[in-house]
């Protein structure tokens, strides 16, 4: 079944603020070391058919400040997101093994970039991951960011007032937990609204992309 309703090519600043404002509102769990929660991840996540994926990095603020090594990745399904803290436990083997399983689609926005990050803790072959600025054009969608996708595709805001917080901080405020789950599980969302719409391609569209 698909829906009818064509998406704007692109969205005003001044229209998403007058949209209800939507979080992730699940258990969101921080992998900070291999233990128990971290097994459960890898188990819960293995079992997808499509996960959330996005990354953080800690903010440089000056133009001669080195770019920091990524801090977080995040990674959801429909009811549970897991963030793992890469300068406390890299990027291990078997969540380095999701991200190259080709059974499991990876959603996110401008995911080569995450994609360069995260082999600096650790080489693997991406399979499977779709990029949202890429599809969208398929539907129609000329806005990139992830806040103005949103509001197109799901017709909701979400807050990114936390994007330039610090990522490395020895502990994650519940803020900031909240933000980084919302990021991944809302590309999710947004992909499994698109794979239900009819494309209605932009003029010279770029066709879909899978890394």
């Amino acid at each position: 079944m698909f829906f009818e309703m064509k998406f704007a090519e692109s969205i005003s600043v001044e229209e998403i603020e007058q949209l209800e404002l939507a979080t992730f509102d699940g258990p969101i769990v921080v992998i900070d070391q291999v233990n128990e929660e971290y097994a459960e991840a890898v188990d819960y996540l293995s079992s997808q058919s499509v996960i959330g994926f996005d990354t953080e990095t800690k903010p440089c603020f000056h133009a001669n400040q080195p770019r920091n090594k990524m801090a977080l990745l995040q990674l959801s399904g429909p009811d549970k997101a897991y963030l793992f803290r890469l300068h406390a436990v890299g990027l291990p083997k078997p969540v380095a093994a999701i991200l190259a399983d080709p059974k499991i689609v990876k959603v996110g926005a401008a995911v080569k970039d995450d994609i360069r990050g995260l082999q600096k803790y650790l080489k693997f072959t991406p399979k499977s991951f779709v990029d949202l600025q890429i599809i969208g054009q398929d539907y129609g969608i000329q806005d990139k960011s992830v806040k103005k996708m949103a509001a197109i595709i799901l017709g909701f805001r979400i807050s990114k007032t936390q994007q330039l917080s610090n990522w490395e901080a020895e502990r994650l405020s519940e803020q900031q937990c909240r933000y980084a789950a919302t990021d991944a599980w809302v590309c999710r969302e947004m992909y499994l609204r698109l794979l239900k719409s009819e494309k209605n391609p932009l003029v010279e569209t770029v066709q879909n992309e899978k890394v």
